[in-house]
């Protein structure tokens, strides 16, 4: 275990196996990789928006309606993308800025006696079936985030939701996983895909996306006209 630990080490940060180093030399290699990381950060989520924008705004667009018809939001994720679920929750059910009202949302995550009861008695790839069937209906929502876009859980949760007339959305990276062939089949009807491999750069760009959106539907929803009017697809340049 621990030949592997610094055989990681010295691939990623070759600079921190060297004993001979003098502090001076460390820090400015540390100096330089932190501001790598940040450019990057930086370089990933200017080309995922300018590439995503246009569905982005779709599928705000389509939130904002479900919204004011009354519908609610339900998120699912697994590991770093659970406290995304939990994150996105809370933003829209308690909003931060002045002049936001309350929208119903539910991280499908946060009942873990649920979660384990049903990962128990049934399947992990059901947990967030089981709470579908008894919380959604049709015209609510329903986004699963996955860094990597094969989490069975996420798949069939997309799947039931879509037979319940559920408007799917998902958060991915990479290649987009199962999701981007559950997207081309028309399961998934929102897909927003991160152009990367790195989970940190991945998740990053997830936390600034679901910020952006929810502003977007907030604004969304002054405009009483186009909530009631509008179709998705009258989003132009």
């Amino acid at each position: 275990m621990g030949k592997n630990i610094e055989d990681f080490s010295s691939v990623f940060y070759p600079f921190l196996t060297k004993a001979e180093a003098k502090p001076k030399v460390l820090l400015d290699a540390l100096r330089f990789s932190l501001l790598e990381k940040a450019r990057e950060s930086v370089e990933v989520k200017q080309q995922f928006f300018a590439e995503n924008w246009q569905t982005i705004l779709h599928a705000s667009l389509a939130m904002a309606r479900a919204f004011h018809r009354g519908q609610k939001l339900l998120v699912m994720g697994n590991g770093g993308s659970a406290s995304d679920a939990q994150h996105v929750a809370v933003e829209f059910m308690h909003p931060i800025t002045v002049g936001r009202k309350a929208l119903p949302a539910v991280s499908l995550t946060n009942d873990i006696a649920v979660v384990t009861a049903v990962a128990n008695d049934v399947s992990f790839a059901d947990v967030f079936v089981r709470q579908l069937l008894a919380l959604g209906h049709t015209g609510d929502m329903l986004l699963g985030i996955s860094t990597s876009g094969n989490s069975e859980n996420l798949l069939h949760g997309f799947a039931v939701g879509k037979k319940m007339g559920i408007i799917t959305l998902g958060y991915t990276g990479n290649d987009g996983g199962k999701m981007a062939r559950q997207a081309k089949e028309g399961v998934i009807d929102y897909l927003m895909v991160v152009p990367t491999s790195s989970i940190h750069r991945i998740q990053e760009t997830h936390v600034a996306l679901y910020h952006i959106m929810w502003d977007l539907v907030h604004e969304l929803l002054h405009h009483q006209a186009l909530l009631e009017e509008a179709n998705e697809h009258e989003v132009h340049r």
